[in-house]
């Protein structure tokens, strides 16, 4: 490993690799190793680990029968010599295209170069024989190509379609090579390796461009990513190749587990080349997780443990590099328009579609609510109204009762009414503050004498009522209480156990996180699902500062300012749930995400006046604040947690679904990780 440096990407389980295309010289093999070298020496300055080039890129993919003549394999084998000993003092695997001439036969190879060395060479396992294909012409077949030897510029090297290249001192980096057709195939030999443990896989691609082939590739590389559960790095031939009867884009494109990471401009004039930080452990996490992918390596094992593996230091650069890929700063909140409007459409109607299958399954009972006009209980009563629409019910079937406290403001109080009578529910309001005055006397509380003590008592006592009320109104009115309460809550135990928020009889908003409700909430009023006056009261409420409203004052009592940014604590939230990622990690990744308002992409609509930045000392501080809540103390209340749907991909906290843990667990894991955050 290098030298241990915070702010260094191979310090956090990256690795920066590249697909590299550019102009092919017909037939010229030094003048394309010189061209290989001189993107070699870009990818190392930038700190790359692997560089991809194109098939055949040595002499070029298009020249057919001269593939054939002995004075250009002689060229090809010089210019490779040439490739080898430039990459001495070069950090980057150099992946290139080469003809090597084997036993009998003539191969599309891969060359595998790294440091001055020769690591390995894969044969292309399918050379295609038609529609403008004819590589069998020249090519041999490499499929079976396994456990053999090649010799190379005198020295013989592993060769077959059986390798793997792992660096020795970056955990997790294992690479397989392919060429071209080899990916377009049912059983691609990639999957075979990805099974035999290769992260990164990579394609040396000849590939003449075509109306719609473009989009082929992204799908199969896109597919191949996400089944393989690695990275896919692709590298296709472009300008230079010959033009007698087809043309070619150079597209070059970095796909990471379903997702793309970088790709290049097409038809490049000139040296062109996507980069990317490849997060490996996101890779390892993936396929730990999900233990059908070693179920089918187990079914596979035949060919995959055979597998050969070929080690290599890479000696990665411990320097502060910066990040090359995109972050969002709400994981739970795409930034892309389009992604962002379906993610919202699936949500929503999950949500309602969960609701409106629970009430069928009981009986039909009626819907009990309470509604304080802040974000959460907005929203499930709009879930709740859709879902009474849907079942062909009327919308007086939801009780929903506003139960003021010692500080429920006007505001809120009134976007409650304004939204129930809009919605045309049943709405009723009912007082608590006699109710809680008599139990903060027959406590004993302080309070009840008249002084100012507003401690997590006197804030139960009022949570607690509401639920009570709202249970008992239920059992009265032949009724479900609808619980409110949502993921990032759930994940801090920012509720009030039993007789309190975090109970109820079904809740649809227990999958849903802060950051993302009130994107849910504009898309309820963009998309048109209520009227307008529904619609204005939506708007009123997404302005409202985020505040239980429990503590009497000048000031409304802020949530954020007490447990943190949700910002913050959903980023983390993402990250723990999904990944498993370390503290340090994560913080690394919200300094990337957060330190500059001004880069990356916000989602959509996002109030300018919120698009704040967090500093590396206040990520620490709040991070903290996350692993104490979530692993020391809020456990038990998720134990007992009530239904709901699961909504979000990043996960939910049911313990009958992606996350079970024992409520008397330890921080100090974490809190130990958290340490090498440097500050």
């Amino acid at each position: 490993m290098p030298s241990s440096n915070f702010w260094s990407v191979y310090q956090h389980g990256f690795a920066r690799v590249a697909a590299c295309t550019g102009h092919t010289v017909i037939a010229d093999p030094p003048a394309n190793a010189e061209a290989v070298l001189r993107q070699a020496r870009r990818c190392a300055e930038e700190g790359v680990a692997v560089a991809v080039f194109p098939e055949l890129g040595l002499c070029g993919y298009s020249i057919e029968d001269l593939l054939l003549q002995d004075a250009l394999l002689d060229d090809v084998e010089t210019a490779l010599r040439e490739v080898v000993t430039g990459s001495a003092d070069l950090l980057p695997v150099l992946v290139v295209g080469a003809p090597l001439r084997h036993r009998n036969r003539l191969y599309n190879c891969a060359v595998i170069v790294h440091r001055g060395r020769i690591l390995g060479v894969v044969p292309k396992s399918y050379p295609p024989n038609y529609r403008e294909f004819y590589e069998r012409r020249q090519i041999g077949d490499g499929a079976d190509e396994r456990g053999g030897s090649i010799r190379v510029g005198g020295t013989s090297v592993p060769f077959g379609v059986d390798l793997l290249f792992a660096a020795d001192d970056v955990p997790g980096l294992v690479l397989h090579a392919e060429i071209c057709e080899d990916m377009w195939v049912p059983v691609p030999p990639s999957a075979e390796a990805a099974l035999a443990g290769a992260t990164v896989l990579v394609n040396l691609s000849g590939s003449p461009i075509t109306v719609g082939r473009a989009e082929d590739r992204r799908l199969l590389c896109r597919s191949a990513s996400s089944r393989c559960l690695a990275a896919y790095v692709y590298a296709a031939a472009g300008l230079g190749e010959s033009t007698t009867d087809l043309s070619w884009d150079g597209q070059a494109m970095i796909y990471e587990n379903g997702a793309l990471l970088a790709e290049t401009e097409r038809f490049p004039l000139d040296d062109e080349r996507a980069v990317a930080d490849v997060d490996l452990d996101l890779l390892r996490q993936e396929r730990m997780r999900m233990g059908t992918f070693d179920d089918n390596r187990r079914t596979h094992k035949a060919r995959t443990d055979d597998f050969r593996t070929v080690s290599f230091e890479l000696d990665p650069p411990s320097t502060d590099l910066g990040l090359r890929r995109r972050l969002e700063r709400f994981p739970f909140v795409p930034a892309d328009a389009e992604r962002l409007a379906q993610d919202c459409f699936e949500a929503y109607n999950i949500q309602v579609e969960g609701l409106q299958q629970r009430l069928a399954a009981i009986g039909g009972p009626k819907v009990v609510i309470g509604v304080s006009g802040g974000l959460d209980s907005t929203h499930a009563l709009i879930v709740a109204a859709r879902a009474m629409d849907r079942a062909g019910r009327p919308r007086g079937d939801i009780l929903a009762w506003t139960l003021p406290g010692f500080a429920t403001s006007d505001h809120t109080k009134g976007n409650a009414h304004k939204l129930m009578n809009s919605l045309g529910v049943t709405a009723a309001e009912l007082d608590i503050t006699p109710t809680a005055r008599l139990m903060l006397q027959e406590m004993g509380h302080p309070f009840a004498s008249g002084e100012p003590v507003y401690d997590v008592t006197f804030e139960n006592v009022q949570a607690g009522l509401r639920t009570d009320y709202l249970f008992r109104l239920a059992n009265q009115r032949g009724g479900i209480v609808l619980g409110t309460g949502d993921l990032s809550e759930l994940a801090l135990g920012w509720s009030t156990y039993g007789v309190g928020d975090q109970m109820s009889h079904y809740n649809v908003n227990s999958g849903v996180p802060k950051t993302l409700m009130q994107h849910l909430i504009r898309w309820v009023i963009s998309s048109g699902q209520f009227d307008a006056e529904t619609g204005r009261t939506l708007a009123a409420i997404l302005d409202t500062e985020i505040s239980p409203e429990l503590v009497p004052g000048e000031e409304m009592q802020s949530t954020e300012s007490r447990i943190g940014p949700y910002a913050l604590h959903d980023f983390t939230l993402f990250h723990v749930l999904r990944y498993g990622f370390r503290p340090s990690k994560i913080a690394f990744l919200a300094w990337h995400a957060w330190h500059d308002p001004k880069s990356g992409a916000w989602p959509p609509n996002f109030p300018e006046g919120e698009r704040v930045a967090y500093d590396l000392p206040e990520i620490r501080r709040w991070l903290e604040v996350f692993c104490r809540r979530f692993f020391a103390f809020a456990q038990f209340k998720r134990s007992a947690m009530p239904n709901g749907p699961k909504v979000s991909a990043g996960g939910s906290l049911s313990p009958r679904g992606d996350w079970r843990a024992p409520s008397d667990s330890s921080a100090e894991a974490w809190l130990r990780d958290l340490e090498r955050v440097e500050v």
